[in-house]
């Protein structure tokens, strides 16, 4: 986890201006997260689900995950390891037996995870002072419907 924040706190907290305190909640310790690593084991990207009863509570219905906090180091970025990040989360939620990956993406991602399938849906709305969207993908596969 030390590393996974270490990749959080550089891109929200440093790069975005994200306050800690809006940063780091107490969903954290019952997620599933991801670390994607380089060649010599530097953190370069990471993601979460939040998967069971709070993800039910946020997304307001069952068979959702919510894919959060993804966040690649810049250099890292343009290589493909975002997408391949949301794609490990995409397979993490078929065995949770999710059927429906929820994300609330920033405003100027929302093209990234478009080409990913994702549909946005709802009205715009701040979330820590940035522009978000709803958006949504339906799985395949196991637990899919």
């Amino acid at each position: 986890m030390e590393l996974v924040h270490r990749v959080r706190r550089e891109v929200f907290v440093v790069e975005q201006g994200i306050a800690e305190e809006d940063e780091w909640d107490d969903l954290d310790p019952f997620c599933l997260h991801l670390l994607a690593t380089g060649p010599g084991g530097e953190p370069l990207g990471t993601g979460r689900v939040v998967h069971g009863a709070p993800a039910r509570e946020q997304a307001g219905r069952d068979g959702a995950v919510l894919l959060g906090r993804l966040a690649v180091l810049p250099a890292a970025r343009g290589t493909g390891l975002g997408a391949a990040l949301v794609r490990e989360v995409e397979q993490a939620a078929r065995e949770l037996g999710a059927r429906e990956v929820e994300l609330h993406a920033q405003v100027s991602a929302i093209g990234f995870y478009e080409r990913l399938g994702y549909t946005a849906r709802g009205p715009e709305y701040l979330d820590a002072g940035i522009p978000h969207r709803t958006m949504s993908r339906p799985l395949d596969g196991p637990g899919a419907a």
